[in-house]
């Protein structure tokens, strides 16, 4: 099944303590909605750019980009 990585992106001096922080909300979001996701993270890409990502699958997608509104995603390879 074909894996979907969604992202959040976060911008300015606060990016990466908030791209930090968004994970968390995406972990307690995977536990309350009981999905069968196990892959987030977040990475900071320079002092003023950082993203949180959570990996879904085509049947999670809809129902988490819905609820969640990424900002963008990309089709994840393992």
């Amino acid at each position: 099944m074909r894996k979907i990585k969604l992202i959040w992106d976060f911008r300015g001096p606060a990016a990466a303590k908030t791209a930090e922080h968004h994970e968390k909300h995406l972990k307690e979001y995977i536990a309350i909605e009981k999905l069968p996701l196990e892959i987030t993270g977040f990475q900071t890409h320079n002092d003023m750019h950082a993203t949180a990502f959570m990996v879904v699958t085509d049947a999670e997608m809809i129902q988490v980009r819905d609820a969640l509104k990424p900002h963008r995603g990309e089709l994840y390879g393992n």
